[in-house]
């Protein structure tokens, strides 16, 4: 891709799992000093690229050159002493563990040299992190920090970054790609793997897309544009979803479906908004601004310690979620790995776990139990060999397809949706959004909670914006522009 010199090749990279072929000859290069955007849908094997390359899959078939040299990625052990270090998109951090314990395990170098080299990385990067603090108290973007800094700490000559700013804050993501640019001097390669398109533009200087296992677009960020990029993503029949010039009237009229008010919790106070039936509701803010703990909260699984929460005009504060499930609310949380799935069961069964009360008392109704399943395959484009596929095989995506599907087999009246696209790339995006426009014209109310002022510009009705713990601006669609929520979120 540059005159550069080459710090990997991949080549003709094929790799299929059962009948399943993810890879088709996937061939791709990084050069010294070279950020490369990698970007494809749901199942196009980005992730399975990258864990070929980190020697945690076996290849089928085709070639791996580091700095020329032909190399058998056999183990993570070989990737990591070939200078290269894979920053995961969702968190592993050992929870009884130290930030600082969790950043420097594994390392032979003194221990007092790589605590002052960490404080020199915090401190470059501008963070407000405690290295104190144990793992399981930080919330998922604090995890994602550790992370990175795993790996910056390591001083890798290969950089895979997947997704790193999908839980980061504004100023956070401003600072990490300040970090990516000094890196590039140095002549770090990254491999920056991201569904926000305008980053691709922002930080890469080459971009490639991956669709359907082979690498089908590739070249210098310059000669794209973003309009280039979203075709090239989609599918030839793809069907777009329309979005802000598909506009459904709400009867504000109406009694709320939703009511809040004064709720004050951990993390939030003195919170009051209604949502209506066919609305969707945009609640804006960054990490960090309390819109998680409020979810939360009223979904019966943080406290509430005034005010209260009305459904349908009836108080449910203190429920517990199933009977709040039962009365007709339902959520989906922003950490799919914690809270959403269970990994090592099927499709199937994550599909339809929220309501097996419904198919049957004494034995499960097979019949309606796969009909229910095959539904939300279909109707989110899940790619899956079969409903006994276990969830943790599928790709991140298409994990939280699952994770949505089953939240709408309880046939709530509201919905909340937290992050519902984080780490969803460009062309399964496009699949929920479809999916909450139609759930909108069934009359559902939908409580958008998203950190990505995009999304909620593009879908929201209205949006209602947290700053430190309350929401201090409500916005109609007309005022609803990426400008006011940001200063808004930033309390401007």
């Amino acid at each position: 891709m540059s005159a550069n010199k080459s710090l990997m090749k991949l080549h003709e990279i094929y790799k299929s799992f059962g009948d399943n072929a993810v890879l088709k000859g996937a061939s791709l290069e990084l050069s010294e000093g070279e950020i490369v955007a990698i970007i494809g849908g749901n199942g196009a094997g980005k992730s399975t690229l990258m864990k070929i390359l980190m020697g945690i899959y076996p290849l089928d078939r085709g070639e791996i050159f580091i700095e020329g040299e032909k190399v058998n990625m056999n183990s993570p052990s070989v990737a990591l002493e070939k200078g290269i270090y894979l920053v995961p998109q969702e968190p592993l951090l050992f929870p009884n563990m130290t930030v600082e314990e969790n950043v420097v395990i594994g390392f032979n170098e003194n221990k007092n040299v790589l605590s002052g080299k960490l404080r020199e990385l915090i401190k470059q990067l501008g963070w407000d992190i405690s290295l104190s603090r144990k793992a399981a108290t930080l919330s998922i973007a604090e995890q994602q920090l550790v992370e990175i800094l795993r790996g910056l700490l390591r001083e890798a000559k290969i950089l895979i970054l997947d997704e790193p700013t999908s839980t980061l804050t504004f100023n956070e993501i401003q600072s990490f790609f300040e970090l990516m640019m000094d890196l590039k001097k140095k002549g770090i390669g990254m491999l920056y793997i991201t569904h926000r398109l305008t980053e691709v533009f922002e930080v890469a200087s080459h971009v490639v897309i991956l669709r359907d296992g082979e690498i089908t677009v590739s070249g210098p960020v310059a000669n794209f544009t973003k309009e280039m990029l979203i075709k090239g993503l989609m599918p030839d029949n793809m069907v777009h979803a329309k979005t802000n010039s598909e506009v459904c009237t709400v009867d504000y009229t109406k009694q709320p479906v939703l009511k809040l008010d004064a709720l004050t919790g951990y993390g939030f106070s003195d919170v009051s908004f209604s949502v209506y039936e066919g609305e969707i509701l945009g609640l804006a803010g960054v990490v960090g601004s309390g819109r998680t703990e409020l979810a939360e909260a009223i979904f019966g699984k943080g406290e509430v310690l005034s005010g209260d929460i009305e459904l349908l005009g009836k108080s449910i504060r203190g429920l517990d979620t199933n009977e709040i499930v039962e009365k007709g609310l339902n959520y989906v949380p922003e950490d799919r790995h914690l809270n959403g799935i269970f990994a090592m069961a099927d499709v199937r069964l994550n599909t339809t776990s929220s309501i097996l009360s419904r198919l049957s008392k004494v034995f499960i109704n097979r019949k309606q139990e796969k009909a229910v399943t095959q539904k939300y395959i279909d109707d989110f484009r899940i790619k899956v060999t079969g409903q006994d596929q276990t969830l943790k095989s599928l790709s991140g995506g298409n994990q939280q397809k699952v994770v949505i599907g089953r939240t709408l087999s309880s046939n709530p009246k509201v919905i909340i949706l937290d992050e519902p696209t984080r780490g969803i790339d460009a062309g399964a995006r496009g699949d929920v959004y479809k999916i909450i426009y139609q759930l909108k014209k069934l009359g559902l109310a939908i409580l958008l909670i998203s950190s990505d002022f995009e999304e909620i510009n593009e879908l929201a009705d209205r949006a209602e914006v947290m700053y430190h713990g309350t929401n201090n601006v409500v916005l109609s669609k007309a005022e609803i522009t990426l400008d006011a929520l940001t200063q808004a979120a930033f309390g401007c």
